[in-house]
């Protein structure tokens, strides 16, 4: 009896630590053949994609502020603003064919691109035969890979993590056997640069970034990449190894260690960036000597020791967050297996919450330095000419980057984001001028990189409006400030840092509003990102006046500026002239078709099933529409979603499984999100299709396709906005909860107002919650028809029954 009973406890044993493997751990069988294939690693800044080949190990680096180009020419003559007012004219006269046509006329230079760093290769003096259990993993749980095999009976080992505290990228190696480690480190790159060692065994290797890259959607053309020795930005990679036995032999290009038993890598990398305003190759950092000396002082700490500062720093903010959910069995198998399976109809609740952690996960490892935020592809990339350039397109996916931070518990991994807007409004400010004709405040477009380009893109006349005229960006950035104080009651930072900011951006917009022939305020020229009307005489087109997207951006830019202003007791001048222009602004309109109009008037769409959906703001990321409040919009709204249907990209599924997680639709958020979870072969296997479908590669990226880091975020942050949701007055407890997610727990998410809650619910129903008082706020909280408000102290937790009663 006792025998039975010590198998079934080795079994529960056995398969508890597989479920919570499951849920922390993405691993294949096979090292990678795709970059869509590689575990990824980064502290922030230095980003590593892993292969984990047997005989031959690649491993893409990339560096957070390594870019093309330089900072942004303020002495740009351009005409641009000069033809403002004959587009309104033609407008005006509702002649749109014109109006489209000079509106190229406010567009100036493209941005640059993200650059690959390079490739860090290992090659390995393996015995003859044939490897067998391979296996090569990633837990998210400590930010560490690991690849292991066995040949002729000899266990080969690795391990691979980027540590923030110390600034390096770790490999450490290892064999069963003693002495039968041999292995050589070499690097390339698609940039100019050169290597050399010296009496210390260190392989240095310097070089410098394009002074320029056109976006790969140009096509072919000439000088498409341009390098200059005295321009760029510079960048050295320094590389040196600690071993248990054998000798380390150094050349000018490659590190060789012979008959070692175990390793460590040291990887040290370095840029001159010194600012979006600096001229990296003459005001730049001494890229040599940060490389150097963060080297020098990696080296003086053990493999060890370099492990667990990694694991101790990352963790303090992963772990903040737990996530479970009621499953059957779960499956022991290889990531790419379990996402076919998933994508065939077979449940996998823990690859459900897997996913939602590595957002989580993505982040941290993406956006630690300050401003330069997570890119189009967070700080993974192998192309000198890479998809959208990886730069930081504003009409949505840059702000679809950061919806989850402040939710998530990673409120600091914003503020790489918050403070790039300070470096956009720099800019901006001569955008403002320049190309709209606006003496106050700030405005930036469509598109921009780690010089805070801010200018309507498009080669000064060479792109289509529906995605270069664009002017909003800035619009849309500054809501995320004022978000930001709403989660942390942070007062220094809003008064120093955001309300700037916002009083800039909202100073640019009420000079830009015009009247339309009812005296409403309007955008002139508008667009709506992306998308395109077709008017009733045929006519295809995307610059009109008043569009939905534009106003609604400005009013909730407007509204949290006055509050704001109130707030700290300031520009009671402004916040009234605020005040009069939100009253005035042409209001949201439905159309014939039950749906919210899109356009001034109620056109039919070119393409209905489009992808953006950029005039539904007010209900996600916005507070404006809401089931309860504004019953009819949000019908408008859920009927629009209706229209455009659930087939898009892997971008667009993150934020609509947000915008009908808001509607309270939770079974169609979580349909989205299952999507959301469909396999996608990686580029390199078929034909990169750049035209959408949506989904997920073998490694957990995004598809848009190619890959887009912004469908992994919004992916997670949909799955909180499905669990909680919060306004300034209120907290929703599982406002959207799907029927399929029937039992489960959630800690460490967070509300506005300063609160941060654990739930855990049973059968469909709340059994409990917490909430954690970080700012001694009110506390107002919903859960279906039952609500409770009471005050707080700061950091007392108050816990709570199923009915909403607090519990002493």
């Amino acid at each position: 009896m006792k025998k039975i009973f010590l198998m079934l406890f080795v079994a529960l044993v056995i398969q508890e630590l597989a479920c919570a493997q499951s849920m922390t751990t993405l691993w294949f069988n096979r090292p990678a053949d795709y970059f869509e294939e590689t575990l990824v690693l980064g502290n922030g800044k230095t980003g590593a994609s892993v292969f984990g080949g047997v005989q031959s190990d690649r491993i893409y680096l990339n560096d957070a502020t390594l870019w093309a180009g330089e900072p942004v020419d303020r002495s740009i003559k351009t005409d641009a603003a000069t033809h403002i007012k004959e587009i309104r004219d033609a407008l005006a006269r509702e002649d749109y064919k014109s109006a489209e046509k000079l509106n190229k006329h406010i567009q100036g230079k493209f941005t640059e691109s993200f650059a690959p760093l390079g490739t860090l290769g290992i090659e390995f003096d393996h015995p003859a035969g044939t490897p067998a259990h391979y296996y090569r993993g990633l837990d998210i749980g400590n930010a560490v890979a690991t690849v292991s095999y066995d040949i002729n009976g000899v266990l080969y080992t690795r391990e691979y993590f980027v540590s923030y505290p110390d600034r390096v990228f770790v490999i450490h190696l290892g064999c069963s056997r003693p002495g039968a480690l041999t292995f050589s480190v070499k690097f390339q790159s698609e940039l100019r640069y050169h290597t050399a060692a010296g009496k210390d065994r260190t392989l240095r290797i310097d070089g410098y970034a394009p002074c320029h890259a056109e976006p790969s959607y140009r096509g072919e053309m000439p000088n498409a990449i341009v390098f200059d020795k005295n321009r760029g930005t510079r960048f050295s990679t320094y590389v040196n190894v600690n071993h248990d036995g054998g000798r380390l032999i150094a050349s000018d290009s490659t590190l060789t260690l012979s008959d070692a038993t175990e390793a460590t890598i040291y990887v040290s990398i370095a840029t001159s960036f010194n600012g979006f305003d600096k001229n990296p190759a003459t005001q730049g950092l001494d890229n040599r000597a940060l490389a150097n000396n963060q080297l020098t002082s990696a080296f003086t700490k053990n493999f060890k020791t370099l492990k667990e500062r990694h694991i101790q720093d990352y963790q303090a903010l992963f772990n903040r967050v737990g996530f479970t959910l009621e499953s059957g069995a779960v499956p022991d198998l290889p990531i790419d297996e379990r996402l076919k399976r998933h994508t065939q109809g077979t449940d996998d609740k823990n690859l459900e919450v897997l996913y939602f952690q590595y957002g989580r996960y993505l982040m941290i490892s993406s956006s630690r330095t300050n401003g330069v935020p997570a890119n189009l592809q967070g700080i993974w990339n192998p192309y000198i000419r890479p998809p959208w350039s990886c730069n930081y397109t504003m009409n949505i996916n840059a702000e679809e980057n950061y919806w989850l931070v402040e939710s998530a518990n990673l409120s600091e991994m914003h503020m790489p984001f918050l403070s790039f807007i300070g470096n956009l409004a720099e800019t901006g400010k001569i955008t403002a001028k320049k190309f709209y004709g606006v003496d106050k405040g700030w405005a930036a477009g469509h598109n921009s990189d780690i010089w805070a380009t801010s200018n309507p893109v498009g080669d000064f006349g060479t792109g289509d409006p529906v995605w270069a005229c664009w002017n909003m960006g800035g619009t849309w950035a500054v809501t995320h400030l004022w978000e930001h104080y709403l989660f942390t009651g942070d007062m220094d930072f809003l008064r120093h840092h955001a309300y700037p900011l916002m009083k800039g951006a909202a100073e640019f917009c009420l000079a830009w509003l015009v009247k339309d022939a009812h005296g409403n305020l309007v955008t002139s020229p508008s667009t709506s990102p992306e998308n395109m009307f077709l008017t009733p005489d045929g006519f295809k087109g995307a610059t009109l006046y008043g569009s939905t997207a534009d106003l609604a951006m400005i009013r909730e830019c407007f509204n949290q500026t006055i509050r704001a202003s109130r707030v700290l007791n300031t520009d009671a001048g402004l916040r009234d002239s605020l005040e009069r222009a939100v009253a005035k602004l042409y209001p949201y309109q439905i159309g014939k078709k039950g749906n919210l109009q899109e356009w001034y008037y109620d056109w039919e769409d070119v393409e209905p099933q489009h992808r953006h959906q950029s005039h539904l703001f007010g209900l996600y990321p916005g507070h404006q529409i809401t089931p309860a409040k504004t019953p009819e919009l949000a019908k408008a709204c859920r009927t629009t979603l209706e229209i455009k249907g659930d087939k898009t990209t892997g971008w667009s599924k993150g934020w609509r499984i947000n915008l009908w997680a808001r509607l309270l639709d939770g079974n169609r958020a979580y349909k989205l999100f299952r999507e959301l979870l469909t396999y996608v072969e990686p580029d390199g296997a078929r034909k990169t299709n750049y035209g959408g479908g949506g989904g997920t590669y073998p490694n957990l990226f995004d598809a848009h396709p190619p890959f887009q880091i912004d469908g992994n975020f919004g992916g997670s942050a949909g799955v909180i906005e499905m669990l909680l949701q919060s306004s300034e007055d209120e907290i929703d407890l599982l406002p959207a909860l799907p029927d399929v997610w029937k039992s489960g727990s959630i800690h460490g998410i967070c509300a506005r107002g300063g609160f941060e809650l654990s739930m855990k619910w049973t059968n469909g129903s709340l059994t409990r919650a917490e909430v954690r008082s970080k700012a001694g706020n009110m506390c107002r909280v919903r859960y279906k028809d039952k609500t409770l408000t009471f005050a707080t102290q700061k950091g007392k937790t108050y816990s709570l029954n199923s009915a909403l009663e607090i519990q002493k």
